[in-house]
């Protein structure tokens, strides 16, 4: 066994819906934690010291990072005892305890919806997504920029037109190729703009985290033979599809759960993870914007329950992370 202790852990979606009982999966129940009735942890990715090892421990040292290899762990702790089998080693040098922390979902799920669905080629094809600004989405932007492919990045319209057109700039100098709002997307001159971009004939993957009607507008600028992706459903509204567009024009729609991936594909997620951390530390990825909440020992519970409560806001500054400090 091996007593590590948490230097951060993000609050994804995923995790709120867990909380509330709306998530597919759900964290190991015990009578350890010193509850009443058996309790769960939540949080599903952290950055982890490890503090102390058993005699049989043999791939990680005392002081070395680590991650989980799978979700379902229960991060939002302050230590925790894990299995080797659980834990997948991070070189830290030049990396932040954010970096590691934030690596095992988001950039994953691009990165795997990006290789594993269609054969796209750099130089020549695109690909549109929804909730460009996202955690996914970012890394989606990078990881196309990296490898050549051309990007339609939508965004949710925000109150202001200047503040839309900050968030379109902040996306295009991570290297969107083209950034546009939900509102646009529905209009014929944008349908059509999206022809001439994409030649009528290479956008052959979309990215969907949202559902709904916005979808369904994502949906109609595929290519003949395009590939829809779902990750996630942000909107909490179905999706709809006109009979034609399977008939017709021959799409694809298929789903990605990063949890699911993870445990089929440990080895795989190793490699990934250490692909994107590897960029990171050349500076070829660039961080999430963050919200930071602190984790002392003096920390009230209060103030934890509202950072994980704001989990689910629109238009926030960034991804809520804990970051342990003097635990």
């Amino acid at each position: 066994m091996l007593l590590l202790r948490t230097l951060a852990s993000p609050i994804n979606p995923a995790d709120i819906n867990q909380i509330q009982g709306v998530y597919p999966s759900k964290p190991p129940f015990t009578s350890l934690l010193g509850t009443s009735v058996p309790s769960a942890v939540a949080g599903n990715e952290a950055c982890f010291e490890v503090q102390s090892i058993g005699s049989s421990i043999k791939s990680v040292a005392k002081g070395d990072w680590v991650i989980m290899r799978s979700t379902g762990f229960g991060t939002w702790r302050t230590h925790a005892l894990a299995e080797e089998k659980d834990i997948l080693r991070v070189e830290k040098g030049g990396l932040t305890e954010i970096q590691a922390a934030t690596v095992g979902v988001n950039p994953t799920t691009a990165w795997r919806m990006l290789v594993d669905f269609e054969n796209l080629e750099g130089g020549r094809d695109w690909f549109i997504q929804n909730g460009a600004n996202s955690g996914v989405g970012r890394a989606a932007i990078q990881l196309g920029r990296e490898w050549g492919l051309k990007s339609i990045n939508i965004i949710r319209d925000r109150k202001t037109p200047e503040e839309t057109e900050s968030m379109k700039k902040e996306l295009l100098d991570l290297g969107a190729t083209k950034v546009i709002t939900e509102s646009e997307l529905q209009s014929r001159s944008t349908v059509s703009e999206i022809k001439e971009w994409t030649s009528g004939k290479n956008l052959k993957l979309g990215l969907n985290c949202v559902g709904g009607p916005v979808t369904l507008a994502l949906v109609k600028t595929l290519s003949p033979g395009g590939h829809l992706v779902t990750y996630g459903a942000m909107s909490k509204q179905p999706l709809s599809l006109p009979t034609g567009l399977l008939i017709f024009k021959d799409l694809k729609f298929s789903g990605f759960w990063v949890s699911r991936w993870s445990d089929a594909n440990s080895a795989e997620k190793e490699k990934t993870v250490e692909s994107i951390l590897q960029m990171t530390r050349e500076g070829r990825f660039k961080d999430i914007p963050v919200q930071e909440m602190r984790w002392e020992w003096a920390t009230e519970g209060e103030r934890l329950v509202e950072a994980v409560g704001g989990g689910l806001e629109g238009f926030r500054s960034g991804k809520g992370v804990l970051v342990f400090g003097d635990t």
